[in-house]
């Protein structure tokens, strides 16, 4: 009788120390799976969700994550009205659900469509837009081009469309330089 409690006694001992190694394991596998993780991951994990990202200069912008790509992403408020973010400009980012997207798990065009792609587009539909840059200076205006590393806006009054009389000027916009470009001037705050 009193080997079978020694025996018994050993026997729980030995499945307290197997669940605390199990538990140890998951831990470190949950540590190295956040560890692989990259910012866009993260914020495929809350596309749909209302979020509010912290931009240089005190700027902030809200809206419902509509689309990560792997430099940029898109900012809904409502049908008409949407952001175009420099991944490489966000400071913070509230409103995350706690869960990621897997790694790889973006599809193979999803993971091209860089924000020069995502600006030719706004080019393409000539819209008048706001670009915030990342010292905090506005331009209104509409995208003309795209290039490697820089977009070239023509400046207008805001809101209004591109008229060839209308166009005070014509400025180039490093990327780096670029911090959000959005549809309706009222949206980005101070």
């Amino acid at each position: 009788m009193r080997w079978e409690g020694l025996f018994a006694d050993l026997e729980a001992q030995a499945g307290a120390l197997a669940q605390a190694e199990r538990a140890a394991e998951v831990d470190e596998r949950t540590r190295a799976e956040v560890g692989r993780l990259g910012v866009a991951e993260r914020l495929r994990g809350a596309l749909g969700l209302p979020v509010r990202l912290r931009l240089p200069a005190g700027l902030t912008v809200a809206g419902e994550l509509r689309r990560v790509g792997p430099d940029w992403l898109l900012l809904g408020d409502g049908d008409a009205r949407e952001t175009i973010v420099a991944l490489p400009a966000v400071l913070g980012v509230r409103g995350l659900a706690r869960f990621s997207a897997a790694p790889g798990t973006a599809g193979v065009v999803e993971s091209r469509l860089t924000l020069r792609h995502a600006l030719r587009g706004v080019a393409r539909d000539r819209s008048a837009v706001r670009v915030h840059l990342v010292d905090g200076a506005t331009v209104d205006a509409t995208v003309d081009r795209v290039g490697a590393d820089f977009v070239e806006v023509a400046t207008h009054a805001a809101g209004e469309p591109r008229r060839r009389g209308d166009v005070r000027d014509s400025e180039l916009v490093p990327l780096a330089a670029l911090a959000a470009v959005r549809r309706s001037a009222d949206a980005v705050t101070t």
